[in-house]
């Protein structure tokens, strides 16, 4: 019985830090569906006739991500056309982080003229869930059959001060890949940014 009670408790410990690192690659990736700056709710769902989509978490407030937003729209407005497009989601609690409250995401998006959905992770569950720890944080997801598998996971380019010092477009190679019927190679880079402000840490 003693052995018995040990299992149990063991696994109990060791499936919620299973659960906390987030997905891999070739994960299939949970529906979600969260607020959009224009009021509406964007799932993920609604992607399903797409070859993929490119998950963003990003923010308002954090220089990496002011400072990689123009090549995110860039990013989008090139592949989209190519079946995927991206959808930006900000992970913030707005308490901690009050340049993020949806107030400023919707003056942002406005003024930035995003192409893109920006979505509000009120309850935090879904950066959680991917196991995003930067702004910003992407993950390039493959439509296969209906299900999203995670394809590539990291960071955006080599060089987040500086666009004409980049030597290496990781995101745009991942997806770039894709598009062709390749594996992205790298599928892994450190994700380069601000640690996101979650209110039950």
């Amino acid at each position: 019985m003693k052995k018995l009670v040990m299992t149990i408790l063991l696994g109990l410990l060791v499936i919620p830090s299973v659960m906390a690192q987030g997905y891999d690659i070739g994960d299939k990736a949970m529906n979600f569906e969260l607020k959009n700056v224009d009021g509406s709710y964007v799932s993920l769902d609604d992607y399903k006739n797409e070859k993929g989509v490119i998950v963003v978490f990003t923010c308002n407030h954090c220089p990496y991500a002011q400072a990689w937003e123009n090549r995110i729209i860039q990013i989008h407005k090139r592949f989209h056309k190519k079946g995927f497009p991206v959808v930006a989601i900000q992970p913030n609690d707005p308490e901690l982080a009050p340049g993020d409250s949806f107030e400023n995401m919707k003056e942002r998006a406005q003024n930035k003229n995003y192409p893109y959905p920006y979505l509000l992770d009120e309850t935090q569950e879904v950066y959680r869930t991917y196991g995003a720890t930067k702004t910003p944080h992407v993950f390039v997801l493959k439509n296969q059959s209906g299900d999203f598998v995670v394809k590539y996971i990291g960071t955006i380019d080599d060089n987040y001060k500086n666009p004409q010092a980049v030597e290496k477009k990781y995101l745009t190679s991942a997806v770039n890949a894709l598009v062709n019927g390749n594996e992205p190679s790298p599928a892994k880079t450190r994700a380069i940014g601000c640690s996101i402000k979650d209110k039950e840490k």
